[in-house]
């Protein structure tokens, strides 16, 4: 749908032309650009980045190794690919702030670059990405954007996350093979990185400890001082773009006077001389880089550019003045274009093509053309025609749409091809300033130099595939310790309309048509084990989508192969009633009852001594006591709930997720930190049975080493680090070369009741359908 009126209107409030005017003009100051490098969406350096984008003017960019698909979302329930999805959405609209391009080694939701989960070794995380195939796509990225500078944001050192020294290492290797002329399999210019600096600072804190201490600093990036046009600090700055980062929860105040200055460390340099500012040895400006390139030839073009940069910055804020100096800095830099001998364009031509874009901006602004456009509708199909408004004002500028290959616009209506393909939910780069299209072109004409600048529609469309349903559920479970084996799979969000379904049955299975659906029925003799039913509509493969929408990062969708997955499995079940307190992020609750466990979910309202009567295990979730206050505050009442005879089970916590170990559990646990240290990150670490006849072991399922098969991501995180004497620990596991943790799974008697406590990612293996998983919850809500 269209922006709200509202919506218009605090934007406009948010985006003042006079900002967007003076941060457009910063980037005339340098010629030089800085490429910072991490492994996960929030990594980049965002305070220090500010300054030298906003305050020095330098071109600035990320390389990001994946989407942060293995990580934890605080405001909702996506996961793995579709939290990848959320998180890329969200580096974009943080990457607006910064003015930062963005370039991600993972291309696809299925690359093996992936958030596989922790790891605690570079040499691991390599090697489950693929050496070759990382380093490929770094150095396609490198001579794509072609940086000076490079910088890590973490230190290669034990302590730290596995992918964060991957993505260090890999900065020394990229140096090299991307000035290779012989480096395989890359049609690219080689590009030669002027500088390598490491951060001469420490990335411990609650998540890491780095053993090591970081390098001594070799110069300093200022990060003191106001925007002189804002007031913001540049800290500000950066943590206003960190604050799109919500699914980690990012984004804090820093009070004025509590910046910090950034140290880096010059591990390598390709130049001579000293390196007392970042800039040193580079073409700091237009007017130094004709020296820089050997050639004089341009020297005299380029330095009328500079001048007209530095006049149209000193006109600030006269609009008319600064608008005639870039065009006349606009005609230089194209000037010098045309002139550009051959020896000097590498170093020289991709300067300018920032420079005319840069320009064309400030052009724009200044001239005070707005353009806003929209569609009648963002969620487009293929062969649809939808109507496009163009809203402009200001002096008159030359304004139409751009548009996909494929695409057509008359008469006000953009047509849709009917062989479009779906929007691309996992976008290998991003570039603020350079709209993905559908797009507008506004075009400005400013004493004579005409130049051109491409804008995004309002809302950026997403286009879903030509054939699609949702499928629910789209995961299932048949537990053949009971009689059923039916499943009532639900049909919905059908598309084309008129299409007829039908599922690809296993040997066995039938799949009766019933309203809005079918029921999938396996045969009473089914085996264990994973059954994939694909959905095909007209005969066709069908996908689903999923659609995500967040107010601060807008519309996205994945599209994936629409079928149902069901695991068949054999799982003895506690007669017991079961209530589940959850954070909203995670599907425990769901998955209890498909596996044929009587649970509820229980509201605040709920956790009175009326509402647990009839209550005989509390599962608690994730994040629970931090997300559900009304829960923490209800502690007492469940402690004396569990002392009568109650069976209490908290899911994994973080200790910052309101988790006083005094007062929480029933009796103290505290839960470690780093978490690094108290966490298995191997999926197959071997598990041994610390209390083989202990009753959460073996009633009703005898949990065996069968049921430590086939995990997914890791064994668990957020383990205990000491604890009341009344706890037992039951397993014991370990990363390879690391000191055995007991601190996965906790259970103590408390009056006639128990706790216990499991950092094991049990909601995330119940998502895998990974039956070991199952078969342990159902111990663990058994009657104490």
């Amino acid at each position: 749908m269209p922006v709200s009126d509202q919506e218009r209107i605090a934007a406009q409030v948010r985006n003042p032309r006079i900002v967007r005017l003076w941060q457009a003009l910063a980037p005339l100051k340098s010629c030089v650009s800085f490429m910072n490098t991490g492994a996960h969406p929030d990594d980049e350096t965002s305070e220090m980045l500010a300054a030298l984008a906003l305050r020095d003017g330098i071109s600035v960019s990320f390389a990001c190794a994946n989407r942060g698909e293995g990580g934890q979302n605080a405001i909702g329930s996506e996961v793995t690919h579709d939290l990848g999805v959320v998180r890329t959405a969200e580096m974009e609209r943080a990457a607006d702030v910064l003015n930062l391009k963005l370039y991600w080694l993972s291309e696809t939701p299925d690359d093996t670059i992936f958030d596989f989960g922790f790891s605690k070794r570079g040499t691991e995380t390599i090697e489950k990405w693929g050496r070759e195939r990382t380093l490929k796509r770094f150095v396609e990225i490198i001579r794509t954007e072609r940086p000076d500078i490079i910088c890590p944001t973490f230190l290669d050192v034990p302590g730290q996350h596995g992918h964060h020294r991957a993505m260090t290492e890999l900065a020394h290797d990229v140096m090299s093979a991307a000035a290779d002329p012989a480096f395989p399999d890359v049609d690219l210019p080689v590009w030669q990185v002027k500088k390598l600096y490491l951060p001469a600072w420490s990335g411990a804190g609650d998540n890491y400890d780095d053993d090591l201490p970081p390098p001594s600093a070799t110069l300093t990036v200022k990060g003191t001082g106001l925007d002189p046009v804002t007031g913001w600090s540049w800290a500000q700055i950066g943590e206003q773009s960190r604050a799109f980062h919500l699914t980690q929860g990012m984004g804090r105040w820093v009070p004025h006077g509590e910046e910090r200055d950034w140290p880096l460390h010059l591990v390598r340099s390709e130049g001579d001389g000293p390196d007392k500012q970042i800039t040193d040895g580079l073409p700091a400006t237009l007017a130094d880089l004709a020296s820089f390139a050997g050639a004089p030839e341009i020297a005299a073009d380029l330095q009328a550019a500079q001048r007209a940069c530095e006049a149209a910055l000193a006109a600030f804020p006269d609009l008319g003045a600064i608008a005639q100096q870039a065009a006349l800095a606009l005609k230089a830099v194209r000037a010098v274009r045309d002139a550009c001998p051959a020896k000097a364009r590498e170093e020289v031509q991709h300067r300018l093509a920032a420079k005319e874009l840069q320009l064309s901006h400030v052009m724009r602004i200044a001239s005070g053309v707005e353009v806003r456009a929209w569609l009648e509708h963002d969620v487009l199909r293929p062969g649809d025609s939808v109507g496009l408004t163009i809203e402009s004002s200001g002096p008159v500028a030359d304004v139409s749409p751009v548009l996909p290959e494929g695409w057509h616009y008359a008469d006000g209506f953009v047509q849709v091809p009917v062989d479009a393909e779906g929007t691309d939910c996992y976008p290998a780069t991003y570039r603020p300033g350079m709209a993905r299209l559908p797009a507008i072109r506004v075009g400005v004409t400013v004493g004579g130099v005409s130049s051109e600048t491409l804008l995004p529609l309002e809302r950026e469309p997403v286009v879903l595939p030509a054939r699609s349903a949702t499928l629910s559920p789209d995961r299932a479970l048949i537990n053949v310790a009971s009689e059923m084996r039916q499943i009532d799979l639900r049909v919905s969000e059908l598309f084309p309309q008129s299409g007829k379904t039908g599922l690809d049955l296993p040997p066995g299975w039938s799949a009766t048509p019933a309203t809005g659906g079918f029921l999938a029925e396996a045969p009473q003799d089914v085996a264990a084990g994973l059954y994939d039913l694909p959905l095909k509509i007209d005969g066709m493969p069908a996908e689903t989508v999923k659609r995500m929408g967040y107010p601060h990062t807008g519309a996205r969708a994945r599209a994936f192969p629409a079928q149902l997955s069901v695991r068949v499995l054999d799982v003895a079940l506690p007669d017991v009633r079961v209530g589940y307190v959850g954070g909203g992020n995670d599907r425990v609750g769901y998955w209890l009852r498909a596996l044929g466990l009587n649970a509820i979910e229980l509201a605040d309202s709920d956790l009175t001594e009326e509402g647990l009567k009839d209550i005989e295990t509390v599962v608690v979730g994730i994040f629970a006591m931090r997300a559900r206050p009304a829960l923490k505050n209800a502690m007492p009442l469940v402690h004396r709930w569990v002392e009568n005879g109650g069976n209490l089970v908290t899911l994994y916590h973080r200790p910052w997720d309101d988790w006083d170990p005094e007062t929480v559990p029933p009796r103290r646990l505290e839960i470690g930190k780093p978490s690094l240290r108290w966490r298995v990150t191997d999926e197959n670490a071997g598990v041994t049975h610390l209390l083989p006849d202990h009753p959460l072991l073996n009633t009703p399922n005898r949990i065996t080493q069968e049921d430590w098969k086939n995990w997914h991501k890791e064994r668990g995180l957020y383990f205990a680090k000491s604890w009341d004497e009344a706890y037992e620990p039951l397993l014991t596991m370990a990363d390879p070369d690391e000191a055995a943790h007991e601190g996965s799974l906790l259970s103590a008697r408390i009056g006639k009741g128990r706790h216990t406590h499991v950092a094991l990612i049990l909601h995330h293996q119940m998502e895998k359908l990974v039956t070991g998983a199952f078969r342990l919850m159902a111990n663990l809500v058994a009657r104490p």
